[in-house]
């Protein structure tokens, strides 16, 4: 079912009080310290892709947009913040007239991305560089986590259409928007939640409950009424009591009885439980026993990337999927990392000072300064060949071959020819200003799924995939070991 109208509808709620708090009282102390003009950049990346899996799906960004866009506190807000009793006057003055004026680059969404590189890089002020990291993180890490989940999901079905079926077990109201809008991004070719079709453009579907069925006097009944009322969207559940004794037989009836003779045809059946094999299986041969070849075999249930590959090896007879909770919230791994940590800040005079976080942790340890992030391709076969994460000043000579390293194993390294690059991340805001257009939604799905197209399909597989490489410039890995041995040295007498 296609959307007939495309609604872009602004989210114009003012989220600005939206962040945990010591964002209040760091703000307050750059203030009071004469730090908060100082120049700082801050990236958001992960560490860690879920499931174990070998990519992730950049998404969110839109939403980030949104945000930026309507950063303002009210007098409201300014009275609750008094009342705390632990902010200057100047600082709640400074709240009082705020603008938003930072740089910030991010990463399209539908783009695959991978653990370490910055995905969002905010320059401006410390004060407020500082203050949007909540909901930088949640906004993205949110919906990167869906669309991943999603698209994980439409990969394991093939050609066979997703329909995300989740917001009745999404956490909330926004989970279940922005998580349909997501999984949309991910692959998914419809949602059931009305309220993002409004907002996104993306199609809404849905048919029936076994309620609609119990409300009758019998099955019959109930599938005749509603194949009068959708004579041409007519998609029954048949498994509200007996799939292949009751259920298919009776949609057989009102197929051939209400539906063919009068001019219109079946669209399918829907199993909502039990043994998707088996039944699908024999709802096949009996619908194609009964001259009912193009109807359609839908599945919903508790479904997830594993159990489709499973049921579809084992054979199942399925047109089209219906996922919803173990998608919706991402039910095997609910938690997408990504952090937002200082990089870098800028002395008097402009010039940029690298900074670094370390930990006895080797993944926690960042990558300094102000950097670029590449997606290096080879030009035979057009595919994604690793990411390049450089200084921002660094050139690429794209006419001599180039050398990439892993950051760790350091002797790993291999030489590429014959490629192109492309610069990952566009610039969104410029001193406060929006210089971005967010595509439509499904227009990001689309660029999804060219890119996933792009990457090796041993990076694509569920088990085991093969580790893409994301790996540094020397000029930053220098960078970067100069100052973990300057502070590894630095101790308090």
């Amino acid at each position: 079912m296609e959307s007939t109208k495309n609604f872009n509808v602004r989210n114009e709620r003012n989220l600005t009080m939206l962040v945990d708090f010591y964002e209040f009282t760091m703000g307050n102390g750059y203030l009071k310290t004469n730090m908060g003009n100082r120049i700082a950049y801050f990236d958001m990346f992960f560490r860690k892709i879920p499931d174990e899996g070998g990519y992730c799906i950049m998404a969110g960004v839109q939403q980030v947009i949104e945000y930026l866009s309507n950063l303002s506190f009210t007098d409201e807000d300014i009275e609750y913040l008094r009342d705390k009793e632990q902010f200057s006057e100047d600082f709640l003055n400074y709240l009082k007239d705020f603008r938003f004026c930072c740089d910030v680059w991010a990463v399209p969404e539908g783009t695959p991305i991978f653990p370490n590189e910055p995905l969002i890089t905010v320059r401006g002020p410390a004060i407020q560089a500082q203050f949007v990291e909540t909901m930088i993180l949640l906004t993205i890490n949110h919906q990167t986590l869906i669309a991943t989940k999603a698209s994980r999901i439409c990969r394991a079905a093939g050609t066979r259409p997703v329909m995300e079926f989740g917001s009745r077990r999404a956490q909330a109201p926004d989970a279940a928007i922005y998580g349909a809008r997501a999984a949309v991004i991910g692959g998914c070719n419809s949602t059931a939640c009305t309220i993002s079709e409004q907002m996104f453009g993306m199609p809404a579907v849905g048919t029936m409950a076994h309620s609609w069925i119990q409300l009758f006097p019998s099955e019959y009944e109930s599938f005749k009424a509603w194949a009068e009322v959708y004579p041409d969207n007519c998609v029954l559940l048949i498994d509200t009591y007996n799939v292949l004794k009751s259920g298919l037989p009776n949609a057989i009836k009102v197929f051939k009885e209400i539906l063919i003779p009068n001019g219109h045809k079946p669209k399918g059946v829907r199993i909502d439980s039990g043994d998707i094999t088996y039944l699908t299986k024999e709802c096949r041969k009996i619908l194609d026993r009964a001259d009912l070849e193009d109807v359609n075999i839908v599945i919903s249930n508790s479904l997830d990337e594993f159990i489709i590959t499973d049921v579809l090896r084992e054979g199942a007879c399925i047109d089209s999927f219906g996922v919803g909770e173990r998608l919706i919230t991402a039910r095997s791994e609910p938690v997408f990392g990504g952090v937002y940590k200082l990089s870098a800040i800028e002395d008097k005079e402009g010039k940029i000072i690298p900074k670094i976080k370390i930990s006895e942790n080797e993944e926690k340890i960042t990558n300094p300064g102000f950097k670029k992030v590449y997606r290096i391709y080879s030009k035979k076969g057009n595919k994604a060949m690793a990411d390049l994460i450089t200084l921002e000043d660094e050139e690429i000579n794209k006419d001599e071959p180039i050398e990439i390293f892993d950051p760790v194993f350091t002797w790993k390294r291999k030489k590429i020819r014959d490629y192109y690059i492309k610069d990952l991340r566009v610039k969104i805001f410029d001193k406060g200003k929006l210089v971005y257009t967010c595509p439509d939604v499904l227009d990001i799905r689309d660029r999804a799924k060219e890119e996933l197209s792009r990457l090796w399909p041993e990076v694509l597989r569920f088990e085991n995939p093969h580790h893409y490489y994301v790996d540094l410039s020397e000029k930053l890995w220098d960078l970067k070991h100069q100052l973990l041995s300057k502070y590894s040295s630095t101790y308090v007498e």
